[in-house]
């Protein structure tokens, strides 16, 4: 049978030998920018299946490798006859997984609720197209007759404050699921996740059984949680480190002085700011960032200095400023 060869590369958007660090990436964009719950366009559905069968593909080593045998010199669209014997060699059956991570902000959505995957797929893995307990999509198998359910990622958005403290935060996440007669079935679950202090960008918190349903008696699949950092008005973040700047007048860097500086849970720490402290010095506070995890030490307040001038002055401000620039044995240049 003759069918349209398909780049999986090119629908990415990745080169050939493109790390599959690089394609998990390329994938989570676009899968986020064409999911069909927040993209409403004509074409975001069919972008969104075609993108997961790429991902498919070419997310997974195995897959890729048998893939990338068919040569480098195909081109989207043009006539492609697998090779003779091809299906043979794929006769092991369906041992393979299908990947949703990050896909949106319900990932729940997935290319067999729309149909399933193209003659091109098929005609590489075989006809995979279905979905029932003796051939799962994605997920694991747990016997004969029974499939665990498939883990799903999201993200989910935290201020400094509720990673400083810890919190507990609910939501509600919306998935489609597959029913016994293979009918898609929207669903909304209420979810409560507690952040634990030292979680930081990135953290992946595990609820268990809170994924995808399990088919036949399988179990249910996992739910993880990504967490992301909203932007603080005065804090930036370095792993488990704070940064911020602050902002210093003339004198006070000549001088020297103590500044009292407001940590993220409200407390004040003062700061030593030595005589003659350039801008751009970085000091630090140390213990004063985020708490580390598992019993480790918390991050350090990295400070760095602004010195500011005043863009007004009063009379008598000038006259000080100029007695200074007469007096003074400093030449900044």
């Amino acid at each position: 049978m003759s069918v349209k060869f398909k780049d999986y590369y090119e629908i990415l958007g990745v080169a050939r030998d493109a790390s599959q660090g690089d394609i998990k990436k390329a994938y989570r964009k676009l899968a986020r920018k064409y999911h069909p719950d927040v993209n409403k366009t004509g074409e975001a559905e069919e972008r969104f299946k075609e993108i997961a069968e790429a991902y498919e593909v070419i997310g997974d080593e195995e897959k890729r490798a048998r893939y990338d045998k068919l040569g480098a010199n195909w081109k989207a669209g043009q006539d492609f006859t697998p090779p003779p014997g091809w299906q043979a060699q794929g006769a092991e059956g369906p041992q393979w997984q299908f990947y949703t991570s990050g896909a949106g902000p319900h990932s729940g959505f997935h290319a067999e609720d729309m149909g399933g995957f193209s003659d091109f797929f098929s005609s590489i893995f075989g006809d995979m197209g279905g979905f029932s307990a003796q051939r799962p999509r994605g997920g694991h198998h747990t016997g004969a007759h029974s499939m665990r359910g498939q883990d799903h990622e999201t993200e989910i958005p935290v201020t400094l404050e509720e990673v400083y403290h810890g919190a507990k935060k609910s939501f509600s996440l919306q998935s489609t699921e597959i029913d016994g007669q293979g009918r898609a079935q929207r669903k909304t679950k209420n979810i409560t996740v507690a952040i634990p202090p030292g979680a930081t960008e990135g953290t992946k918190i595990r609820l268990p059984g809170q994924g995808g349903k399990g088919a036949g008696g399988g179990a249910d699949g996992h739910l993880y949680m990504h967490v992301h950092l909203l932007p603080h008005e005065r804090f930036t973040v370095n792993g488990h480190n704070l940064e911020m700047t602050l902002p210093l007048a003339p004198w006070e860097a000549a001088l020297g002085t103590k500044i009292p500086v407001t940590l993220l849970d409200g407390k004040k720490a003062m700061l030593n700011i030595p005589a003659g402290t350039p801008s751009g010095a970085q000091l630090r506070l140390k213990r004063k960032g985020l708490h580390g995890r598992k019993g480790k030490d918390a991050g350090d307040l990295l400070v760095t200095t602004k010195i500011v001038v005043p863009k007004k002055l009063t009379e008598k401000e000038r006259a000080l400023f100029e007695q200074l620039a007469r007096e003074s044995a400093f030449r900044a240049r």
